[in-house]
């Protein structure tokens, strides 16, 4: 690696670095604003406020040559509302707006929490259960399945789908990348042969397609926009819900405040949003020669901005950046993006989290850890495979 004081030596993608990225995170930001990083061949972007200006700068620095750090991934992405700057990403983007706008989504709260009713209180009954495996695996991929209409001998592969896609955002020397190959090959063949007849009526997935058929997006960017929702649309939830549980057993005085002051349930989920970041990072690449913070980056270099960093940032959140404190303004955090490619699907994801943490507060008085919770290791996305909890 080298950088604006001198070489070190990191590698972002060992077991260890992904399993606790953010002392590495930590140097990187101590290190410099930008910091070439020899082992991805990239620039890496750490600090909170220079990913904000990578993000809003489209201009600059652009997704159109992908989100990734291998040539494959990224070429698979072309044309995907990830993958597109104007004005094709304004089009793709225009056609899930109306589903996922703030109006689209209006009726959905009280049906959300009668699903999380559901779905919680059996499993709090029991007295134990797994955060992961048996609520943050279920409740977003049954809603996000239902809402876009997929069919049901389909939606078992979505999460394998999604976590395949996002292994294969790291570097193309690292196992793990491609170790999913085979599952994202599955993914796009199924993409392949969908029509809208197979999606339900009235289901935002049949919407995608009937934008095709009024002329608004070509035939070929149905499928690529349908995967926006087999990938990207519920990894932020699943992750984000079972790091809460985690986060909440690890510190019981946070959650007793929650549970005594439900309108702090708003600002709990962005603090775990910050505080653990479901996607750690995308690249962009510089559209033409450009200074950032002062450092020269060459037309065509990749730059990695990286969100999981800038929410650790304690020039931006403060000295106990490090800390889980729900009543912390952590509204603008980074999980979702900023700019014009912030993630479209931010606002379900807060409507069904929200669901879920005050039906929590309504049945669980404490949640203690049954065991050491389990990491689940992935190139671009931070989660766990299972928080085993019991409940009174």
């Amino acid at each position: 690696m080298t950088t604006t004081d001198g070489p070190v030596s990191i590698d972002l993608f060992t077991d260890e670095s992904l399993a606790d990225p953010f002392p590495v995170y930590a140097r990187l930001r101590a290190t410099g604003p930008v910091v070439w990083l020899d082992t991805a061949q990239c620039w890496a972007v750490s600090r909170y406020d220079d990913v904000r200006s990578v993000l809003a700068d489209w201009e600059n620095f652009t997704s159109d040559q992908g989100v990734g750090l291998n040539d494959d991934v990224n070429a698979a992405l072309q044309g995907t509302l990830l993958a597109s700057s104007p004005p094709l990403h304004g089009t793709l983007r225009g056609v899930l707006a109306e589903q996922l706008s703030p109006r689209g989504l209006r009726n959905l709260g009280m049906d959300l929490k009668q699903r999380a009713r559901e779905i919680v209180e059996p499993l709090v009954a029991r007295g134990q259960f797994d955060a992961v495996q048996d609520l943050a695996r279920v409740f977003p991929p049954t809603v996000v399945a239902d809402l876009v209409g997929i069919p049901d001998e389909v939606r078992p592969r979505l999460i394998p789908w999604a976590d395949a896609i996002f292994n294969m955002m790291g570097p193309g020397d690292k196992p793990r990348t491609f170790s999913g190959a085979e599952l994202v090959r599955e993914q796009y063949a199924w993409l392949a042969t969908v029509d809208g007849s197979v999606l339900n009526d009235g289901s935002w997935g049949r919407a995608i397609y009937d934008a095709a058929d009024q002329g608004k997006i070509a035939p070929e960017q149905a499928p690529r926009l349908l995967s926006a929702y087999t990938s990207a649309a519920m990894d932020t939830t699943i992750n984000a819900l079972g790091s809460a549980v985690w986060l909440f057993a690890e510190n019981p005085g946070q959650w007793t405040r929650l549970r005594e002051d439900r309108s702090l349930i708003p600002s709990a989920f962005n603090e775990v949003l910050r505080l653990e970041t479901p996607l750690q990072f995308f690249t962009r690449a510089a559209v033409r020669d450009v200074e950032l913070a002062g450092m020269p980056i060459a037309a065509g270099d990749r730059v990695m901005v990286m969100y999981g960093s800038g929410n650790r940032d304690d020039r931006h959140f403060g000295p106990d950046a490090d800390a889980f404190r729900i009543d912390r303004d952590a509204a603008d955090h980074l999980a979702f993006g900023y700019g014009m490619h912030g993630c479209i699907g931010q606002g379900l994801a807060r409507l069904e989290a929200h669901a879920v943490f005050e039906v929590l507060a309504e049945n669980v008085e404490s949640f203690h850890l049954l065991e050491p919770p389990v990491r689940h290791m992935n190139n671009a996305i931070r989660g766990l495979e299972s928080v085993r909890v019991s409940v009174k």
